[in-house]
């Protein structure tokens, strides 16, 4: 069987080589990075039988444990020094994301896409709140397309999975299709984060890349140590 090609360096890596990539970090770390999935599978746990405020609702409240799993996220994939600003900066970006989605999951996606990333440079670059904003914009400026178009293929990627999953696992019953929600929300849902995460990785090398970027978009020394990356 021939080998298969190693994978491209952060800086030309398309979306669906991120998607593969994710998936790789998740198959890495599958038992450290399972927990992630448990904010949005308690959410779907209350939520289930109610309204679609009442889910909004629900989901909102769980904010604070949802920025903490993004946080533990970035920090398994891409390193860097968890802080109280990376946390900061995850929940007020999370805040707006339950009404975005009620609109449509594609606004969502977008702020995601042009914020988002203010968390792991945060961790990695560190500064203040302003500080991790503006380098976030910076980060999605260098390639939008792709940084909008990877959030959008996990989202699918992770929908898809979850309903083929719910599919396999229900049975008759509401404690049954309970279960098999439970279930898919916390096994597939940290592929989004991670992918997430990782995205860091390809937007500051394009950037890097540019000639606009001074900064390093991985520097240990300026961190205080990174952990070991999941790119080779």
């Amino acid at each position: 069987m021939p080998e298969l090609p190693p994978p491209l360096p952060p800086g030309e890596r398309t979306v669906g080589q991120l998607v593969a990539e994710t998936i790789r970090a998740y198959g890495a770390s599958f038992w450290r990075a399972l927990p992630l999935g448990v904010p949005f599978a308690a959410a779907t746990q209350i939520g289930i039988g109610h309204s679609a405020d009442f889910q909004t609702l629900a989901l909102l409240a769980l904010a604070p444990v949802v920025a903490l799993a993004y946080v533990a996220a970035c920090r398994l994939v891409v390193g860097g020094r968890p802080s109280a600003t990376a946390y900061a900066v995850a929940l007020v970006l999370f805040l707006p994301v339950p009404f975005l989605a009620r609109l449509y999951v594609l606004p969502a996606l977008a702020w995601l896409a042009l914020l988002g990333l203010a968390v792991p440079a945060a961790m990695l670059e560190g500064g203040g709140v302003r500080r991790a904003l503006r380098r976030a914009v910076r980060l999605a400026s260098a390639d939008y397309v792709h940084a909008l178009g990877s959030l959008c293929a996990l989202a699918i990627v992770v929908v898809l999975s979850e309903l083929t999953l719910i599919g396999l696992l229900h049975s008759q019953g509401r404690a049954g299709a309970r279960a098999a929600h439970a279930l898919a929300d916390l096994v597939l849902t940290p592929l989004f984060y991670l992918g997430g995460a990782l995205l860091y990785a390809d937007q500051a090398a394009r950037l890097g890349s540019s000639g606009a970027d001074l900064h390093p978009p991985l520097d240990a020394d300026a961190t205080g140590g990174a952990d070991t990356q999941v790119e080779p």
